[in-house]
């Protein structure tokens, strides 16, 4: 090579590595601004996310709550509606149960307290009436008086509760019972000297 050429060379040789050297440099610098550039744009970015997520999180409250109030009506209004089923089934249930029992317990011949009560009454009265017949031995209007004390109780007692729970006294008993009335009465009749 000639020196013409050398010094040629060696003349574009410091050119072109300032060049570089400049154009390294460069690319550095706008690596670094890129840089900048980003944390700037990404601080104004992640800002810029987070008050989206607070107006997104806001409104889905918002609807959220709004959706979770119409579904909790629906749910109280359901159980309000399965609850009044459930008492008017409970009380149904109790009304047949008690009428089996009372037509069971019917059928069996046990009196119901109504019965019992009428018959309570009607037992005074012929206990006030036989009372009577006793501190009136000697008249014969007391049997009269028994009579009219049966009449008003048979009256006033219901006739199905007397059959269903009156039972006669023993044959022996109603004997006993049929002569002292007819003593009671003999005596009454026969005069007194």
């Amino acid at each position: 090579m000639t020196d013409k050429k050398r010094k040629k060379l060696s003349r574009k040789r410091p050119a072109t590595r300032k060049s570089i050297l400049d154009s390294a440099n460069q690319i550095w610098l706008a690596g670094l601004g890129a840089f900048a550039k980003a944390q700037e744009e990404g601080g104004k970015l992640f800002e810029g996310l987070v008050k989206e997520g607070l107006n997104l999180e806001s409104t889905t409250r918002k609807v959220t709550a709004a959706k979770v109030n119409v579904v909790r009506g629906a749910v109280e209004g359901t159980v309000g509606q399965v609850q009044a089923r459930a008492s008017n089934s409970w009380d149904k249930l109790e009304r047949v149960f008690e009428d089996r029992v009372s037509r069971a317990l019917g059928a069996l011949g046990v009196p119901t307290a109504k019965d019992i009560q009428a018959l309570t009454q009607r037992v005074a009265e012929l206990q006030s009436a036989v009372n009577d017949f006793k501190q009136d031995d000697n008249k014969p209007a007391a049997s009269k008086t028994i009579k009219k004390a049966a009449k008003k109780t048979a009256a006033k007692a219901p006739v199905t509760a007397i059959k269903k729970t009156a039972a006669k006294p023993p044959v022996s008993t109603r004997k006993v019972l049929k002569k002292k009335v007819l003593r009671k009465k003999t005596a009454a009749k026969k005069p007194t000297s």
